[in-house]
């Protein structure tokens, strides 16, 4: 098997895996922020992750890309990675021993604190923009992509993976989610959108979805940008895209709207309580 990089300085050295050749001008830094995907297609990485400002960020070491190949890990003649389900049933399960040695290997040097395990799976907790921010907090990730019918079970407890999902619907393989849910944290990671007060105005940032946004020209096919964002009234701008992202949430997104409203309201019980031990505290003394 493999043996585990080795880090000379800042820069992470392993003595025997080959880049891939996607990967090639991408400096693989040690202590930034690394994603290490576990694939049977290593070769579909970086992907999308390679273009725009995510890819630009990539080149200068603002983040890594560790993609791995889990059939470095099967054993035997024919090095098997999967086998049929137990009980029967269509298609085949990727085996526990084999991806639990490549999570091991992939864990190798890490806490599980501050490094956390993923599986995609559409059986798993709804991705969100509150996880992306916690991933990005994190020293990095391992993502797990499966293939197939999935994962045998016993590796997703043994290893406690968390698992994840885009969404309800169902993908050939974990790699474009993969993509997306490391896109989508990288973005969060400091200096690669180069201005900060983009991701706080996104929308999910504060909980409810972004207000419209507009740009020249004034008049399009008879449609004007609103008045007041011509207006250059700072407050009063800022009071109506407050407006537009709870009208559009409560349109398009209830769920949302229901839990801002009870966050809401919970902070607004937490402030009562505050003051109310405080006024309590002041007249004891």
């Amino acid at each position: 098997m493999e043996k585990p990089s080795k880090s000379h300085g800042r820069l992470s050295i392993n003595a025997s895996r080959k880049p891939t050749p996607l990967l090639k001008d991408t400096p693989d830094l040690a202590g930034v922020w690394k994603a290490k995907v576990l694939t049977l297609y290593p070769e579909m990485f970086p992907g999308v992750l390679g273009h725009s400002l995510t890819g630009k960020a990539l080149k200068e070491g603002l983040w890594s890309l560790d993609p791995i190949d889990i059939r470095m890990f099967a054993r035997g003649k024919h090095r098997n990675v999967d086998d049929t389900p137990a009980g029967g049933g269509a298609g085949m399960v990727l085996r526990a021993d084999v991806v639990g040695r490549a999570i091991d290997f992939a864990d190798k040097g890490h806490s599980r604190e501050d490094w956390p395990v993923v599986y995609l799976s559409p059986r798993g907790k709804r991705f969100d923009q509150a996880m992306a921010r916690r991933f990005s907090q994190a020293k990095g990730i391992t993502l797990l992509c499966g293939r197939f019918e999935g994962v045998d079970q016993r590796v997703l407890d043994a290893r406690e993976v968390e698992e994840v999902s885009l969404g309800d619907f169902i993908l050939t393989g974990g790699e474009i989610a993969a993509q997306a849910l490391i896109d989508a944290t990288v973005r969060l990671i400091p200096r690669v959108l180069g201005n900060a007060d983009s991701t706080e105005e996104e929308s999910f940032s504060d909980g409810l979805l972004e207000h419209p946004q507009y740009t020249r020209p004034t008049e399009w096919e008879g449609r004007m940008i609103p008045e007041i964002l011509l207006s250059g009234h700072h407050a009063n701008i800022a009071k109506w895209r407050s407006d537009q992202s709870e009208k559009l949430t409560k349109e398009r997104r209830p769920d949302l709207w229901r839990a801002h409203i009870a966050d809401s309201v919970e902070d607004q019980e937490l402030s009562d309580a505050q003051n109310f031990v405080e006024k309590t505290s002041k007249k004891d003394d």
